[in-house]
Order: C-alpha cells, then structure tokens, then sequence
C-alpha cells in the first residue's frame, strides 16, 4: 500500500506539472481513500501484534488451524515419517486436525493425513495444465460419498391445443426426467520416498510430492473422461467422416443447435495434423485462428479445437496391428461440458509406512495418496464421436 500510495503522490506531481489540474485532483481524491485505507491497516496490523505479544505473554498458544501451520506440520509428519521418529506433540494436534474422517463407501474411514487447502489448490491448478481434458467437461464439488441429480430429457415439444370457450382445458404434456447417480470412488497409488529427502527443504519437499500427485490426478481424470467418452458416444455409435463436408453435417444437423452453438472439436495429434491440412474451395485451409486465443485455432472459423497428444487420445489402427494397413483419426465434436460431469469430492489424503512390502528392506517410506471422485454421462446427445479414416 505504501508503493501505491508513493506512486500516486508522484503521479499527481507529475499532473499538476503538466497544468492537468482536473486530473490531479482525480489523483488526490484516490490518494486520500489509500492513506485512509492504509492508517486503519496500521491500526489492525498494530492490534494484532500486541495481542500476540499479551498471548506469548502469558503463554497462550496462537491458533494452529491455519494454513501456514498446517503446511509446516504437514512437512514435518512426513520427515517424522521417513525417519522413524515420533511426531512432536504441536504437529501432532495440527494433524489431528487434518486427519481424514469421513467414511468410505463400506462406511469405514479411511484415516490419513488430509493435504493442506494450499497444496490441494497447487495440484489442482497444475493437473489442469498441459493435456489434461479435466478443463473441457463439467466439475461438479460434492461433499457427500454418494448421491444423484434429476435432469429433464430432452424430447420433442408438443405445443398446447386450442381450447373453446368455456371449453375443457386438455392435459397437457408433462416433462419427463430422469435420475443420474454418482457413487465417488477412491482412486489413489503409492508414492517411495527416501530418507535422503529429509535433507531437502520444505518447499522442495512439498514441490516434490505436489508435482507427483498432480501428474497421476491429471492421467487419472483423462482416462476416466476419454473411458466415458467411448461408453456414451462410441461403438456402434461412432460416425465416419469421410471428408471435411461431414463435419460439417454433424455441427448444422446431427448435434442439436443450443448444443452446435457452444461445441468444439477434441482430437490428438494424428487427427489435428490432417485437418490443418484441410482446403476450402478457394484453397485457403479449413482451421483458422483465434482471434482472442493465439495459441488455439477454430474449426469453420467458429469451433475450438482442442488437441492432445497421440499418447493421450490414440489412433486405431486398420489391419494387423504390427503392420497396419491405415489408422482411423478420432474426433469428439460437441458441448463436453453438457455431456460429462466430474463429482469431485475435492479431497486429497494421505498416509504413511515403512513396513509395507520391501520398503523396510530400502530404507524407503510408502506415501499412499487417495482421492475421491465419479464420473458420469449427462446429455447422450450432446457429444458425437467421428472417426477419419486414412491409407498408408
């Protein structure tokens, strides 16, 4: 606050200077709201800080639920882990705060150390990066193991019948619904750390295991939303696409239009590379660029496209698999956000052994990392999977 308030005082010199007495007062005007904001900061600030000193006074503990303590605590049940030493009686209080209570889907609890709030706000931002399809579809937090949603069906509307006067009023057609059910799953794998790291910094520590678990949490989404993907729109269901005119019969005919307007395009590298290669009638190429997205290009000028690597999404090959005659390309086109929701139960746990298996043997420690999430179809028919066919 005080660089803004230095950076204000400046500029209103530099304005009045310039005879831009207008504009200097506009200046003054944010100047005073700055320094008032600042003084009654100063104030709290200076506040606090003798209540902390009466509480260290006197020797009353600062609270612990807090972020700052949790992080260090947690950085120090893991080192207490990977050593073998008992964890002290502070960092012991703060876990037991952060331990993982709510029950399985058998209704046992799991245990476990429950990962700082800052922690799992890092893994969710990183899993989010790269390939990760996570982005695409719906992400719905739930604080519950298991539950349901009641969604309308999509029909055809019937309009309402003329009525006489006086007349009886007909009934009219009512909605229809239907129940979609969410049961969270634990999903989770077994980190082996070693004593060494215990020489490492807190934050390299945390770095260290933020960058592991966010890596399995982003392959583990993936495949669950590619799985689904393939459950609800693939098969039999699967379109050819024979030629760049058929992509064009899926977004204007097949998909619904409220569900064409907000659609895009998700493809792997194979299927990318042959639609940038795509010609109009005048021989301009199909995929143009965003114009507020450098880094993405659009379909018909109008439909995103969102590419992931081959090792993400993969080609099917036609033939003998060792010797393909060909490859079909794949492409999901439509509103993923409609068609796919991710109940996310939005907790990451822990916990740790030394006994386990061989790690005794390796002087290793096993970190166990659960989270809990389900996945499920929304819209059948918000999303249609097309194949492209190609010779080699």
């Amino acid at each position: 606050m005080l660089n803004e308030i230095n950076a204000k005082k400046t500029e209103a010199k530099k304005l009045i200077a310039e005879d831009k007495v207008e504009e200097a007062k506009a200046v003054k005007e944010e100047l005073v709201k700055l320094q008032n904001k600042f003084d009654l900061a100063k104030d709290l600030f200076d506040e606090q800080e003798e209540q902390e000193k009466a509480a260290v006074k006197n020797k009353v503990k600062k609270p612990v639920n807090n972020e700052e303590s949790q992080h260090g605590a947690f950085v120090n049940i893991i080192k207490a882990s990977l050593l073998k030493k008992a964890v002290n009686e502070d960092d012991m209080e703060i876990y037991n705060m952060m331990t993982e209570a709510d029950p399985n889907a058998e209704g046992e609890s799991d245990g476990g150390l429950t990962v700082p709030q800052d922690i799992r706000t890092q893994v969710k931002e990183f899993r989010r990066a790269l390939d990760a399809l996570e982005p695409l579809v719906n992400v719905e937090p739930v604080s519950t193991l298991s539950g349901s949603r009641v969604l309308e069906v999509t029909a055809d509307h019937v309009p309402f019948d003329n009525v006489d006067e006086a007349a009886q009023f007909p009934d009219a057609e009512t909605p229809k619904f239907r129940n979609i059910a969410y049961k969270v799953l634990k999903k989770g794998g077994i980190l082996k750390l070693t004593r060494e790291l215990t020489q490492d910094t807190s934050e390299a520590i945390i770095s260290y295991l933020t960058s592991w678990i966010q890596k399995k949490a982003r392959v583990t989404r993936n495949f669950m939303i590619l799985a689904e993907l393939d459950a609800s729109f693939g098969g039999s269901k699967t379109k050819v696409l024979a030629d760049i005119d058929d992509f064009k019969d899926v977004f204007n005919v097949t998909l619904d239009p409220a569900i064409a307007v907000s659609s895009g395009v998700l493809t792997n590298q194979d299927g990318f590379n042959w639609l940038d290669k795509q010609k109009d009638g005048d021989g301009k190429y199909i995929l143009q660029p965003n114009p507020t997205n450098a880094t993405q290009k659009l379909l018909f000028g109008t439909y995103p496209l969102k590419v992931v690597s081959n090792k993400v999404l993969k080609s099917a090959t036609v033939g003998d698999p060792e010797a393909p005659t060909g490859y079909k390309y794949p492409f999901y086109l439509g509103d993923f956000k409609e068609a796919i929701t991710i109940f996310d139960r939005e907790t990451l746990s822990i916990e740790f052994s030394t006994e386990a298996g061989d790690l005794w043997g390796k002087d290793l420690t096993g970190v166990k990392v659960r989270e809990r999430l389900d996945i499920k179809t929304v819209d059948t028919e918000a999303v249609i999977k097309g194949e492209v066919e190609v010779t080699v």
